[in-house]
């Protein structure tokens, strides 16, 4: 991957594949960016409380935006495609369970226990994968950032270890990160997104 050179004529499902993975980059972009500004404005931290609508149907539009990246991603090794694919299966998991803790309610269940942050690590685990894959390739240093923050934020959060407004601030820092990163990415050419098809295996 990383190669800047068109190996091989486009197909159509090429391009409409490499757009739905990127897709998936901009609308976590922006989801993330719409939680930290709710959770910054609430009167308490963003994985307390009995639970909020607007947050619920965030959180739920960014498994879906992760999903479209994990299931459209381009990777030459088939093995951890097939891991991510499997990590996020673990991650809707975990979102079942959330939501069963809370009543119906991701941000309840989140709010319920206080190590709930925890059961969001595997969907954390699938957008780090897709910005450090990006950095490894194409030498975006915010993607290895964003790949150790995100799991070490949830970490500090489930132990208490951040709280409040801290937690708040915690969750504009990666969301700013994340514009950073995808405002880099999906400017690109779609040919990057491709490589070599000959070295998928």
């Amino acid at each position: 991957m990383g190669e800047k050179k068109l190996f091989q004529p486009l197909t159509r499902e090429d391009k409409i594949t490499v757009v739905l993975y990127r897709v998936g980059i901009v609308l976590s972009a922006i989801i993330m960016s719409g939680l930290a500004y709710l959770f910054t404005t609430a009167a308490s931290g963003p994985l307390s409380g009995g639970g909020s609508r607007p947050a619920d149907l965030l959180a739920y539009g960014l498994y879906g935006a992760v999903g479209l990246s994990v299931f459209f991603i381009h990777l030459y090794i088939g093995k951890f495609h097939t891991f991510l694919k499997n990590l996020f299966y673990v991650s809707l998991g975990c979102l079942a369970a959330l939501l069963y803790i809370g009543k119906g309610s991701l941000s309840g269940g989140l709010g319920q226990v206080p190590s709930g942050a925890l059961l969001l690590l595997p969907l954390a685990g699938c957008l780090g994968f897709v910005t450090a894959k990006e950095a490894f390739c194409f030498k975006l240093f915010e993607g290895y950032l964003l790949a150790v923050i995100m799991p070490f934020y949830l970490l500090l959060v489930a132990s208490g270890g951040l709280a409040g407004k801290g937690a708040s601030y915690g969750l504009v820092l990666i969301a700013a990160m994340l514009v950073v990163f995808t405002l880099r990415k999906v400017f690109m050419p779609i040919a990057y997104d491709i490589g070599d098809k000959s070295a998928y295996r």
